[in-house]
């Protein structure tokens, strides 16, 4: 199926509510201070295919209806990513983000900090705004766990472990706990039950994973869509799972030795080619599809409880466009 069509059918259940939050967030980044506005639609014109606020109001209508306060909470979400993001490319020194020149990159690292503010900020307003203290807090606690997760990955760069345990404290909290938030948010401000709404926690961390196991599969494959070269995790001395669970299941000790050296950043693109293809040889990838597959089922399991077909539908294309998707 095309991207667009499976796209369509996953939003279908809230066009209009989408439809109204693409106002309000393109409204809300409406500036006359030229450097940021220029810094904004350079931002915006990157901005993908809107998955998290498309989870933020489809989690909602699973559980009711989409309120103005679900799309300042959808605007919240989509804002604290973006501005993650901002900040994600100047500690990483990314000049490019998924294919295109990064804003540290266009301006500068002091120009694109100060617009990750910005954003940060507009998306405090929004989460203020959905009125509800229970939001304000979920917003308040991601924003400090994406932090954290980028911290324990910087930590993990020293540490001689190459263990699945700390891999998924990471994506937890750099990748899934926003998908996570986005599910929970919406079931709150439909008023869900206090079950129901863990489900739709469990329902997005899950698809959250997924999300970013499927990214560490692509980084061991040409992409150019996503702007990154093959092994281009390693080269930022980033140990994945594909490539933990080859070298764990191996018991090569060379092969740990320069997975070792991928953390300490004194590798070589020739060493890194080499722990690709072990890493695709010794199994690793067919293993994170098979993990990134029971997530998945995880995922669909939470829906069973879903009141509307329609809804439960295009939560599940949701979940496969995540894991079928090329970019």
């Amino acid at each position: 199926m095309l991207v667009m069509d499976a796209l369509s059918l996953i939003r279908k259940p809230i066009e209009k509510e989408l439809e109204q939050f693409q106002g309000l967030f393109a409204s809300s980044l409406s500036v006359s201070n030229p450097l940021l506005k220029m810094a904004l639609s350079h931002v915006l014109r990157r901005r993908g295919k809107m998955m998290r606020p498309i989870l933020v109001l489809l989690a909602a209508r699973c559980n009711g209806t989409v309120g103005e306060a679900v799309l300042h909470a959808a605007a919240a979400l989509e804002m604290l990513h973006t501005a993650s993001l901002l900040h994600d490319d100047v500690v990483d020194e990314s000049d490019r983000r998924r294919g295109q020149q990064s804003v540290n990159a266009l301006l500068d690292n002091k120009a694109a900090v100060l617009v990750g503010d910005y954003v940060l900020s507009a998306a405090l307003q929004h989460a203020a705004l959905t009125g509800s203290n229970r939001v304000v807090e979920l917003v308040a606690w991601l924003g400090r766990t994406l932090a954290d997760g980028e911290l324990l990955q910087l930590s993990n760069t020293g540490s001689v472990e190459i263990d699945e345990a700390s891999y998924f404290e990471v994506i937890r909290k750099k990748t899934a706990s926003l998908f996570a938030v986005c599910a929970q948010a919406g079931a709150i401000l439909a008023g869900a039950s206090e079950e129901a709404v863990e489900q739709a926690r469990s329902y997005g961390e899950c698809v959250g994973i997924c999300f970013q196991l499927r990214d560490d599969i692509f980084d061991y494959f040409e992409t150019p869509e996503l702007g990154k070269p093959t092994g281009n995790d390693m080269k930022e001395g980033k140990l994945t799972l594909p490539v933990i669970y080859a070298v764990n299941g191996s018991g090569a000790g060379s092969m740990r030795d320069l997975a070792l050296k991928v953390r300490s950043g004194q590798v070589s693109e020739q060493e890194i080619a080499q722990l690709v293809d072990f890493t695709k040889q010794s199994g690793g990838i067919d293993y994170a599809r098979r993990v990134m597959d029971e997530y998945r089922d995880r995922a669909i399991r939470m829906l069973r409880s879903c009141p509307y077909p329609e809804v439960s539908e295009a939560l599940r294309r949701y979940v496969d466009f995540v894991i079928d998707r090329f970019a």
